[in-house]
């Protein structure tokens, strides 16, 4: 008898997501936990393992600081919660920027430790190369322009990009040589409204928005941001629940019932069976 358990659900692919190119609206989230992933794997196409993580999870300023344990940390938690999406991970600052080799190590390790269908990558000016190295060896790979948050010790700050022709014009370029490398969708963040038009138009990749326009192909929020789990989130969030409130109550209605030795009550208590000794 066969093995083949019948309600095994097939994991989206990167062809399945270039595929989506003008097409049906893609959809992304990040994820970072198991309990999270299993939650969003239903309503979304593609689950990223960001490396947000490092502020969203950590407590870190930045994302500088985040470590390819980490990203392999969470990315195994991601693939135990999800089963349709795929799961692309990002590959930390320090992992990829210097040779194509090292860069392709990192990623095959991050793939091999995690089982993830991609990597994720911020192409700078020399990324394009890296991506094709690697690409050609078999890991697929997502890009990243316009604000690139491992870049923020370079540019002093989160600021948004495209607003004149001078930054128009070279990420328009970098969208393009991503494309030509490889990458099979390119995220672009945090840019003019017109440039991410312009980027969706000139590449034939999909193009994921987050804070760049509803004309890209798809759009991506860091989940705990559009859950409203912060005080502050960027312009280009929206807050689809408050969940910061939420838990703020439930935590001050805990503590109100411990102290008043309510909880635990009788329905939260064991008792000794009737009749033993």
């Amino acid at each position: 008898m066969s093995s083949h358990r019948q309600d095994v659900v097939r994991r989206l692919a990167a062809p399945d997501i270039a595929a989506r190119k003008g097409g049906e609206p893609i959809v992304c989230l990040t994820a970072y936990t198991a309990p999270i992933a299993e939650i969003l794997d239903e309503h979304c196409d593609l689950l990223l393992v960001g490396d947000s993580v490092g502020m969203v999870v950590h407590g870190l300023p930045n994302t500088v600081g985040v470590t390819m344990e980490m990203m392999i940390l969470h990315g195994q938690a991601v693939m135990r919660g999800a089963r349709k999406a795929m799961v692309v991970i990002d590959m930390p600052f320090g992992s990829y920027e210097g040779s194509a080799e090292t860069a392709y190590e990192n990623a095959a390790r991050i793939m091999k430790e995690t089982g993830a269908q991609a990597v994720k990558v911020e192409s700078g000016p020399t990324v394009p190369d890296t991506i094709h190295y690697m690409v050609q060896r078999g890991i697929p790979v997502m890009g990243h322009v316009g604000l690139r948050p491992q870049a923020v010790l370079v540019d002093g700050g989160f600021k948004a990009k495209g607003r004149d022709i001078g930054s128009h014009n070279q990420i328009l370029a970098e969208a393009a040589a991503t494309t030509e490398a490889g990458a099979f969708a390119v995220v672009v963040e945090g840019v003019a409204e017109g440039l991410a038009r312009d980027i969706t138009a000139a590449i034939t990749a999909p193009t994921i928005g987050i804070g760049a326009s509803a004309g890209c192909d798809g759009q991506i929020l860091v989940t705990d941001d559009m859950l409203g789990l912060f005080d502050w989130t960027p312009k280009f969030v929206r807050r689809f629940a408050h969940l910061r409130g939420d838990i703020a109550e439930a935590g001050a209605k805990y503590a109100a019932e411990v102290r008043a030795r309510t909880f635990p009550g009788d329905a939260e208590t064991y008792f000794a069976k009737k009749g033993s000794s």
